[in-house]
């Protein structure tokens, strides 16, 4: 088994996760780990409905709560992934609070924002999940989403304002005509209201003080493109896998300049980020729910945990003995001889009786780690991990 992902690559992905300053979700900035990443959703309303944080932000109500009596709960170490299927009408960053609160958790950051006013997949990782969220955000994702016809709005989804109007409307045989364009590697110009940097600003706060500025087309890559229903002649419904750095409402404006009718997002759903898929997403309801039955004692928030070792699907596992997984954990590189050397080079992750250990590179005849797990806390119940 070759790997494909150098040590170059694997070190950048992780200094991406911990110090790329671009792709910083809120949740890093309050000094968890995650990251903005997936352009689903609409960078613009993620900033207007968190408001000013000081005032909107739950951690900020948490905190006057507290001040007005309530116990602050001491804080644990969780070790997971939560897949949420994030309601219409809540941020990432509400989610991700959310989440932190019902688990107690210490750290907590996303893997791809999703705007309020998109629903599905929203991966939240837990712990020490977090170290692997690059590899997450690198993966392919996959949106169902409705496109109306006859209207481009500034924002490119339904709370912009309009812009450009046409009574014309396409054909379904129109529309898949035009689809290969689409598919492939392309280039890409943002929406104007996007988190791009400016020269230091964001693109959705130059865009929300009247500025029109020039946002250069950047490559994606469009894995598959479908239409799958037409309701009625002033919406079509469509399926897209993409890869990292796609916006969704950009591809619904593209294709509805070149079909000559406009158009703009009116419903957006995420339904596959990396290696998680709508079988493991779990709604907000659910998951409270078995909060309220953990705490009497009926059931356990493990229970809702997907394994950290599920972000890393992609990669293969090696297995060291105690030995070498003591070295390996005090960041000493292990000596990889004889037979029992692996046939493979790149990243790895190393695992000791079955339990995750570390991210490490093999190179050389040596096993050198990069990212050391310590798993000590709660983690994904028995059942979670062999259903994984």
């Amino acid at each position: 088994m070759t790997v494909t992902t150098p040590a170059a690559a694997l070190d950048s992905r992780l200094d991406e996760a911990g110090n790329g300053e671009s792709t910083l979700s809120p949740a890093v900035q309050h000094g968890d780990h995650g990251q903005q990443g997936d352009r689903g959703g609409n960078d613009q309303r993620q900033h207007q409905h968190q408001g000013h944080r000081g005032n909107n932000d739950p951690r900020h109500q948490g905190g006057k709560q507290r001040q007005q009596g309530q116990v602050r709960r001491d804080k644990r170490d969780v070790h997971g992934w939560v897949i949420l299927d994030k309601p219409i009408g809540m941020t990432s960053t509400q989610a991700v609070a959310i989440a932190k609160r019902l688990f107690q958790a210490k750290r907590a950051g996303h893997a791809g924002t999703l705007d309020p006013l998109a629903s599905g997949g929203l991966p939240i990782a837990l712990g020490e999940a977090t170290k692997t969220v690059p590899f997450v955000m690198d993966g392919r994702k996959r949106y169902r989403f409705t496109v109306a016809w006859g209207e481009e709005r500034d924002t490119d989804d339904t709370e912009g304002r309009a812009t450009f109007t046409s009574p014309n409307r396409p054909t379904a045989d129109q529309i898949r005509a035009l689809l290969p364009q689409f598919t492939g590697n392309i280039e890409q110009t943002p929406p104007q209201y996007s988190a791009i940097k400016i020269q230091g600003e964001r693109a959705y706060d130059l865009a929300r003080d009247g500025e029109v500025v020039p946002l250069v087309p950047r490559p994606v890559v469009i894995h598959e493109l479908v239409l799958t229903e037409q309701p009625d002649s002033d919406h079509a419904v469509f399926e897209a896998e993409c890869g990292k750095g796609t916006y969704v409402r950009a591809l619904a404006r593209d294709i509805g300049r070149l079909l000559g009718c406009y158009g703009h997002i009116s419903a957006l759903r995420r339904t596959l980020v990396g290696p998680f898929a709508e079988a493991d997403m779990i709604p907000l309801e659910q998951l409270e729910a078995l909060c309220d039955r953990a705490a009497s004692g009926e059931g356990s928030l493990a229970d809702a945990l997907l394994p950290v070792e599920t972000a890393l699907d992609d990669i293969p596992a090696l297995a060291v003995t105690r030995a070498d997984a003591a070295r390996l954990h005090r960041g000493q590189a292990v000596l990889l001889r004889g037979r029992d050397a692996p046939d493979c080079s790149g990243t790895v992750y190393v695992t000791v009786a079955g339990r995750l250990l570390a991210l490490a590179e093999v190179g050389n005849g040596e096993l050198i780690p990069k990212r050391v797990f310590n798993l000590t806390g709660l983690t994904a119940s028995s059942a979670r991990k062999e259903s994984n």
